[in-house]
Parts: C-alpha cells; structure tokens; sequence
C-alpha cells in the first residue's frame, strides 16, 4: 500500500493543489465504484501521473485480496453448513 499511503501524505500536505484534488476524487471514485474521467488523470504532472497508475495498481491488487477473503469466508460457511455424512 505504498502509493496509497503515499497519495495520503501528499493529500494531507496540500488538499488544494490541482495534484491532490484528482488524486481524492480518484480514490473517492474508486471507494464507490463510481465513474472517473481518464482524461484527469493525463492532465496530471508526471509524478502524480505514476502515482495515480499505482494508486490504481494497489486498488486492485486489494480488491482481489479481499476478494479471496471473502470466498474464503464463504466456502468455510459452506462446508460448516453442509450435512455431514
């Protein structure tokens, strides 16, 4: 969760720069699965360019993670629930 923290630090120095404001609506997006424009993501300097990829990177990285807890969870809930024979 390097870039995210990462994202945190810079959003917390300076919530007013063009910079730190496309990162929080990206997260903000990417918490509600909501739409973003791409093309904000361009307009961004090159450093908060690679940031915003690798913001996007570990997003998903998380969201398979929890992914597989939450099949875990289920398939442990399936075999409790199964008669035993």
């Amino acid at each position: 969760m390097h870039a995210i923290k990462e994202a945190r630090k810079l959003i917390q120095k300076d919530p007013d720069t063009p910079s730190a404001k496309t990162l929080a609506r990206l997260v903000l997006a990417l918490e509600s699965e909501a739409s973003f424009p791409i093309a904000d993501i361009y307009q961004l300097d090159y450093n908060s360019f690679a940031l915003a990829l690798k913001i996007l990177d570990e997003w998903r990285l998380d969201r398979y993670a929890s992914g597989k807890v939450r099949l875990f969870d289920l398939s442990m809930q399936a075999v409790e629930l199964r008669p035993k024979t």
